[in-house]
């Protein structure tokens, strides 16, 4: 059985590389601009009514799972990628995301990906799922204005498949993850689970009108000068109750195309604070052992910083600092 995974393993390597060998040749990059591209896509589906705004959600989130991992959980690690990022997904796979790394404690570890434009890429994505079980699509295109419905992707596959979990955590696929901090320092699993909690990086800020900046947001789509506090998304935590909370209201809240802000939104409406907690990182670390061993997630992590981040932190956990 291990040879035949490692065959399969190799022939999806050698798949990844032709194929995007041959699209950085001959195929232009497809790129989504523009906020409204979410508002026309997450209701192309159906044919929705706005003539009761009451009692119809003003932003149904009708795309179907094309690829599914529902016999999962515990704590559920959901990660938000691309198609092209099979690398970083290995190296976490292989580093802190191994789900057998922590005996008693069931962690499901999934990626989360949009349909993207190319056929090759989305059955490339497909090979890749069916050796390792770890990622989630749904029908919508992928793309960075399309953040927010892969984020709320996440929350609805846990308040579906795995609604007895305690706790969910969202991070990218760029972040290291401190799992011996996150788990018993942060979660604590002897612990009561905790409700209605969600912690990470908390900022307060308002919306930048600049529109060259890649966090640009129109008046007419936020025309108030504050958002409300919200947690980074390249990493926080939330009891999994939280989850499907955040999912019907986001049926009834107008979709944003920050993923952090939207979120945010769904919380303020639901009274829930985030918690401040310095653990999470939202920038680049210079690597030592000892600054580590403090933090929860770290931004910025190249696939090859991953491996030799984990494999200095594992082979040293006898050391002091």
């Amino acid at each position: 059985m291990a040879s035949k995974v490692s065959c399969l393993y190799i022939l999806t390597v050698v798949c990844w590389a032709s194929a995007l060998w041959y699209l950085s040749i001959t195929r232009p990059t497809s790129s989504y601009t523009g906020h409204r591209q979410i508002s026309s896509i997450s209701i192309a589906r159906k044919n929705v009514s706005f003539g009761n705004i009451r009692t119809r959600p003003i932003n149904p989130h009708s795309f179907d799972f094309l690829i599914n991992e529902p016999n999962k959980c515990n704590l559920v690690i959901l990660i938000s990628t691309t198609h092209k990022e099979f690398d970083a997904r290995q190296a976490i796979r292989e580093t802190w995301g191994d789900e057998n790394n922590f005996k008693g404690i069931k962690i499901a570890t999934l990626f989360l990906l949009g349909k993207n434009a190319d056929p090759v890429l989305n059955q490339m994505v497909e090979q890749e799922s069916q050796i390792f079980h770890d990622i989630i699509v749904e029908d919508f295109i992928d793309s960075y204005h399309n953040l927010t419905l892969k984020t709320l992707m996440g929350m609805r596959w846990v308040a579906t498949f795995c609604s007895k979990a305690k706790y969910v955590m969202k991070t990218d696929s760029d972040i290291f993850v401190n799992m011996d901090n996150l788990i018993y320092k942060l979660l604590k699993p002897n612990t009561k689970p905790r409700r209605r909690y969600f912690t990470g990086y908390v900022i307060n800020g308002g919306p930048i009108r600049d529109v060259r900046s890649k966090w640009y947001m129109p008046r007419d789509l936020y025309p108030d000068s504050n958002y409300p506090p919200f947690c980074s998304g390249t990493g926080y935590i939330f009891s999994a109750d939280v989850a499907e909370l955040i999912y019907k209201t986001s049926l009834h809240t107008r979709l944003l195309h920050l993923e952090d802000v939207y979120v945010g939104l769904c919380l303020r409406k639901l009274g829930i604070h985030p918690f401040q907690n310095s653990g999470f990182n939202h920038w680049k670390m210079a690597y030592s052992l000892c600054r580590y061993r403090r933090v929860i997630t770290v931004h910025q992590i190249t696939p090859e910083e991953m491996h030799r981040i984990w494999n200095d932190m594992s082979s040293k956990k006898h050391l002091r600092c």
